[in-house]
């Protein structure tokens, strides 16, 4: 090959490789970038006592990890009765029972410690007033776009894994 070849040659493989996306060129997302984004839930083994699927048949929720360390998370049943009052601070017993046994909201903080594929949650806030101001460390894996999370335990007891799908 001459010089002129040679030459050609690297240009076109320097402008290939200034053309493939970053992610294939640079090097592999840390776990937390992976992590970082907004999640839509999927399912969850939680069950309640008679065994039946915590969340209902068609649950709905978010989890949502921010990249300067601040994630928020809801859960809720589908079926959760409206309120006949059309004010929620006027909801009567069996209603209020029911919004309170079929949702879930949470907020704080989170660190992951790559090495253990664990996330920690720093409990701010949440709808179940005993996990404000407590900590907990969850394990993850994330394949393609899906996320999987194990709670060592969960608000009504026991441990869980939950299912999330990649928000699009």
């Amino acid at each position: 090959m001459n010089r002129r070849s040679v030459f050609r040659m690297s240009a076109l493989m320097a402008l290939g490789v200034a053309l493939l996306p970053s992610n294939v060129v640079g090097q592999q997302k840390s776990i937390k970038e992976q992590l970082v984004g907004t999640w839509t839930f999927v399912s969850s083994t939680t069950k309640l006592p008679d065994g039946s699927p915590a969340w209902g048949t068609k649950p709905k929720g978010l989890l949502i990890f921010t990249e300067n360390g601040y994630f928020s998370s809801q859960i809720v049943r589908s079926d959760l009765p409206k309120f006949a009052t059309q004010n929620r601070a006027q909801g009567t017993p069996e209603e209020n029972k029911a919004v309170v046994q079929g949702s879930i909201a949470n907020f704080g903080t989170y660190t992951v410690d790559e090495s253990k594929k664990t996330y920690t949650l720093k409990f701010e806030g949440s709808s179940f007033p005993n996990r404000a101001e407590t900590e907990q460390t969850r394990g993850f894996t994330i394949a393609a776009d899906e996320l999987k999370v194990t709670n060592p335990s969960t608000s009504i007891g026991g441990s869980s894994e939950l299912v999330y799908k990649r928000a699009k």
